[in-house]
């Protein structure tokens, strides 16, 4: 049985911070192991992307101990912060960097700061015997933003668990976006929208862990107090499991606000349940959605930080009850045809293969 060293954030499985890359890197753990694989874990603290000397130091120590030839994939949020201890690995590991979103990239970041994560990054890269992205439109943004070759970098789209149908409510009333309560998020974006139709009869809960910038919450929190808005937005926390399943059973539309995503892992989990999407045209966001076998979308996009564009959407979604029909049925066809985790793991597996044939060593 091939084996494969999956080094990981410590807080992978923290119900008080889930993420789309914590989910991605479980699911992908367990569906590799699934495939045959036999997966050892190792798991890194430190504040990433932006650790202290030290734990960059326990990441170099964690590599050192792993045997000459390994397989290792690493998690982008730690890999790709600390190009040395890389560097002094990449001679006798077969390193993968497995990146979620491009450090730089994260909104609201000062631009010495991101300059900062670019070049650690880019660093990290160079490293690294194989790529992989969570969507096209990720592989393209590292290929060039990188100058990485092109065959260096691999595509491996998250899948999505299979759920049954939300029941919903009136069928148009109950809102749901599912995501981190931070700047990229566009939560402040969602609310400047719903201010805009708040003549219309809806509810819209907001779930997702609070980021570190407590300026934003409280705006955030503060703009959906405002006269009109008040009542009608929860702001909840995180959750996961039963309890965010049975967040997405009472949902009529998901709706996403985000001013960048590498691929929206909750748009296809909303599919997957038969829900239509409100979303922005970013990132590997189209993708996510996609479309049915006849050719329709399951939702509507819009462009980023544009809460007109948002409002006009959202409007149209409540006074036009054929498009609602529409789209219903849309995402209905879309949930069944949803890759799983099996294809994510085919994908890495393909990656993974390669890279045996490549160099000497233990699998």
């Amino acid at each position: 049985m091939n084996v494969v060293q999956l080094v990981l954030p410590s807080g992978i499985d923290d119900p008080g911070s889930p993420s789309g890359g914590n989910t991605y890197d479980r699911c992908l753990a367990e569906a590799l192991s699934h495939a045959g694989w036999r997966v050892r874990e190792h798991l890194v603290a430190g504040a990433w992307p932006a650790p202290t000397a030290g734990e960059e130091q326990q990441l170099a120590d964690a590599l050192a101990r792993l045997p000459d030839g390994a397989l290792t994939v690493i998690d982008g949020l730690v890999g790709c912060a600390a190009p040395e201890a890389l560097r002094a690995a990449a001679d006798r590991l077969r390193l993968v960097l497995l990146v979620h979103l491009p450090l730089a990239d994260e909104t609201g970041l000062d631009p010495a700061v991101a300059a900062a994560r670019h070049d650690r990054e880019q660093r990290s890269l160079a490293v690294a015997a194989a790529v992989i992205a969570t969507s096209d439109w990720a592989a393209r943004r590292l290929i060039e933003s990188h100058h990485l070759p092109a065959d260096q970098v691999h595509v491996a789209e998250p899948g999505v668990a299979p759920a049954p149908l939300a029941a919903g409510t009136d069928g148009a009333g109950q809102l749901l976006c599912v995501a981190a309560l931070t700047p990229r998020k566009g939560h402040d974006v969602l609310v400047e929208a719903l201010a805009q139709v708040s003549d219309r009869r809806w509810r819209c809960v907001c779930v997702g862990a609070a980021g570190g910038d407590e300026r934003y919450l409280t705006r955030l929190r503060e703009a959906a107090a405002e006269p009109g808005l008040a009542g009608r937005i929860e702001l909840p926390g995180p959750r996961t499991g039963p309890a965010l399943a049975a967040t997405y059973h009472t949902a009529d539309l998901l709706v996403l606000a985000s001013h960048a995503e590498t691929y929206g892992m909750v748009v296809t989990e909303a599919l997957a349940r038969g829900i239509p999407v409100i979303a922005t045209e970013v990132g590997g966001v189209p993708a996510a959605l996609g479309r049915a076998p006849d050719g329709q979308r399951p939702g509507l996009l819009v462009p980023p930080a544009d809460p007109p564009a948002l409002a006009r959407a959202l409007a149209r979604w409540w006074d036009e009850p054929a498009l609602r029909q529409r789209l219903r049925a849309a995402a209905q066809a879309r949930r069944a045809a949803l890759p799983g985790w099996a294809a994510t793991a085919g994908a890495v597996d393909q990656v993974l293969a390669g890279l045996a044939t490549t160099k000497e060593g233990p699998a």
